[in-house]
């Protein structure tokens, strides 16, 4: 049986990634801009860089090519999230 790593290398992974990029979305965890312009192997270790995440994490069942699953974040907070739920930031549209 392939390991989840392997998947990240073929081209549907790619294509899912690219297509997430492509939307310019916030992290979906801390709510702040990601930086796009950081690309390639350098984002591999950029903490603010973009990062495809999974709601349901890969060791817990969720699907790697799933669009539904996939979700736009930080190197930095993707690492820290881990296979654990998100502890998602509330939005809020202005300070009271």
């Amino acid at each position: 049986m392939a390991s989840p790593r392997e998947g990240r290398n073929t081209y549907a992974y790619r294509q899912l990634r690219d297509q997430q990029r492509a939307l310019g979305l916030p992290c979906w965890l801390c709510g702040r801009p990601v930086d796009y312009s950081v690309k390639g192997v350098a984002a591999r270790s950029h903490p603010w860089a973009f990062s495809l995440d999974h709601v349901v994490p890969l060791s817990k069942g969720g699907s790697l090519l799933d669009p539904l699953n996939a979700r736009t974040a930080h190197m930095r907070c993707n690492r820290s999230k881990g296979n654990r739920p998100a502890q998602l930031v509330p939005n809020k549209s202005r300070d009271w």
